[in-house]
This record gives C-alpha cells, structure tokens and sequence, in this order.
C-alpha cells in the first residue's frame, strides 16, 4: 500500500481486519476481489435466466421506461438501463449473439447494478474465511514446490 498520509487509516484499518481474522492482508484484498467478481456474475446469470424463462426482463424494462414518477430512485435506474442497453449491443456485436428481446439483456444488468450494496456487504463479510479456507491453501500450494 502506498505510504501516502491520505492512505494511512485505510492501512491501519485494513491491517486491524487482517490481524483479528488471522488472514494476511494481501489474501484478503484477493478474497474480497473474488468474491465481489463472483457476485456480480451470479446475478447476472440468473437474472438473464430469469428474464428469459419468465419473461420478466421485457416487463422490467418497460416499466422502468414508461414510468412517470421521478427521482434519484428512478434516474439511476434509467441509466443502468441505458448502460445495460449500450454494453448488451455491443457484446451482440462482437460475439453475433442478436435474437435475444432487449429486457432479457439489460434486466439483470440493471439488478446486478442494483445489489452493488448487497455484493459489497456479502464481499466483506466472506472474505476472511474464504480468505482461509481458498486462497491460502493454493497460495501455500503454489508456492511449497519453490522453497527448500
């Protein structure tokens, strides 16, 4: 970590998490990186199952877009809809998947955009044991042929 004084209280904190869960720094800052990539991917797996088998995705979507109650509720979810629009045409095109309806794409988008609180808090709290339980053992794996 970068020995700035602006930085000084994220180390001292992070390293207190470290030390009372018995996980080195590093591998925490791993776990948690997984786990947050981990938990953006299964929502949007399910949410693209969901839109898809239950028709959800087109319904979602337009009442997003018809709605006409305003706020910072309601903005924000506009505009996760229009980035999930923007990021759906562009892996269409490069990977030619077109067929699909335009909510069966941008829904779990938007969810997945939406549980960032959720994902985050999970992220944390299972960091330290996956932490323990993953990451070191392979850490401790990889490295074991390396030392004499």
């Amino acid at each position: 970590m970068s020995s700035s004084p602006r930085f000084a209280a994220y180390k001292s904190a992070l390293q207190a998490i470290s030390t009372r869960t018995g996980t080195p720094l590093p591998s925490l800052v791993l776990s948690f990186g997984i786990l947050h990539e981990i938990t953006a991917i299964a929502p949007l797996f399910a949410g693209f199952y969901a839109a898809r088998t239950l028709g959800v995705g087109e319904r979602v979507v337009s009442y997003v877009a018809d709605s006409e109650s305003t706020g910072w509720m309601q903005d924000k979810m506009k505009s996760w809809m229009e980035e999930g629009e923007q990021k759906a045409e562009r892996i269409g095109r490069r990977y030619e998947l077109f067929g699909y309806e335009k909510g069966t794409t941008i829904q779990p988008y938007g969810a997945t955009k939406a549980l960032l609180p959720v994902r985050v808090g999970l992220s944390l709290y299972l960091s330290p044991a996956f932490s323990r339980r993953i990451v070191e053992p392979v850490r401790k794996m990889l490295i074991s042929p390396f030392r004499r």
